[in-house]
Formats: C-alpha cells, sequence, structure tokens
C-alpha cells in the first residue's frame, strides 16, 4: 500500500503563486511593449529587452515547468544549458545591433 494520505501536504505552489507569476510575466511583457515604442539607444534597448527575457524565462522554468520544486540533481543537469543559452544570446547581440545600420535608405 500506498504511504500516502490525505493530510499530507502537497509540495509544489498554489494557484494563487501561479496567479502572482502570471501577473508578473504580464507585467514585463508589458515594459519590452512599451521599451519597444521608446526612442532608445539600440544597444541600451537590447540590453534591457534580452535581461528581461532571461528573468521571464527563468520564471517560467522554475514554475509552470515546476523545476523549482524537483531534486537539485535535475537543476544542475539543465542549469549548463541555461548558461550555453544565455552566452548565445550575447553573441548574437551585436548582430542585433548591427543589422539596422545596414539597411539600405529608401
Amino acid at each position: 500500500m500506498s504511504t500516502h494520505t490525505e493530510d499530507t501536504p502537497h509540495v509544489g505552489a498554489t494557484t494563487m503563486t501561479f496567479m502572482k507569476v502570471w501577473f508578473v510575466l504580464l507585467a514585463l511583457t508589458g515594459v519590452e511593449v512599451l521599451l519597444a515604442y521608446e526612442q532608445v539607444p539600440t544597444m541600451i534597448m537590447l540590453t534591457v529587452l534580452v535581461g528581461l527575457s532571461i528573468i521571464k524565462a527563468a520564471l517560467i522554468i522554475a514554475y509552470f515547468m515546476h523545476l523549482k520544486f524537483e531534486r537539485l540533481s535535475l537543476f544542475l543537469t539543465l542549469f549548463p544549458m541555461l548558461i550555453f543559452c544565455i552566452v548565445l544570446m550575447l553573441i548574437f547581440l551585436g548582430d542585433a545591433v548591427r543589422i539596422p545600420q545596414m539597411r539600405f535608405p529608401l
């Protein structure tokens, strides 16, 4: 038989936690959209957008993919991939800055 009883607490996030995370993600997306319409230097805008994207990805991975509540070994397995993705974004950041300057005049 199983040792699980009705009184055993469920380890994990509640619906309220998911709603809070969803509203934070919504607010961060709103900031990204507003930033896209502002006249901000390209390098600053891209740096802020990449930073906000990393924060959003971390929230999604931690809460919606339930990695916050997993064992440390699973986290340590996936952490190098996170570092790899961040490094790739930083490598391609220079291209993102240079592309608008390479446009042909109309």
